[in-house]
């Protein structure tokens, strides 16, 4: 199965309940996705190739991601994509209000790392106009923000 950014799509876990981005123009879950979009605009669907360059993108959230300086995070070095359903964890807010960012059906770009010195897990997650740390337990328990910052 082709991807429109160059992902072998034939490695994912989801290929199975994914209709395939090029087949559904970016928008595998239904739902668009952060590398489709991306791809889309620069011209690579109409080119038919995978990208043969570091994603742009990419790159940028990396950089952004490590300028947060968050103390005890490991340096990212890399993004995935992944499904807004795996990773779209509710936090409750001061107030008492439960929220979640993401949408179930987007692609996002986005990472975990472990937190320096302790059991917990950040959990990285971005999209064109969006950053967020979150820090959780095992399986995603006890969810935290750390930051939720518009890119840019």
């Amino acid at each position: 199965m082709k991807s429109l950014c160059g992902l072998d799509c034939d490695a994912c876990s989801a290929k199975g309940s994914c209709s395939g981005c090029t087949e559904t123009g970016g928008r595998p879950f239904g739902g668009s996705c952060v590398l489709g979009v991306c791809c889309t605009d620069k011209g690579c669907e109409s080119c038919g190739r995978a990208f043969e360059a570091p994603c742009r993108l990419k790159a940028q959230l990396i950089d952004e991601f490590n300028a947060l300086g968050i103390e005890d995070m490991e340096t990212v070095t890399d993004l995935n994509a992944l499904n807004g359903a795996y990773i779209n964890l509710q936090y409750t807010l001061p107030g008492g209000q439960a929220i979640r960012f993401w949408d179930d059906h987007r692609i996002y770009l986005g990472n975990q790392l472990c937190k320096r010195g302790s059991d917990r897990c950040y959990g990285l997650t971005a999209d064109e106009n969006w950053l967020l740390v979150c820090e959780y337990g095992e399986g995603g328990s006890d969810a935290e923000i750390v930051v939720y910052k518009r890119r840019r």
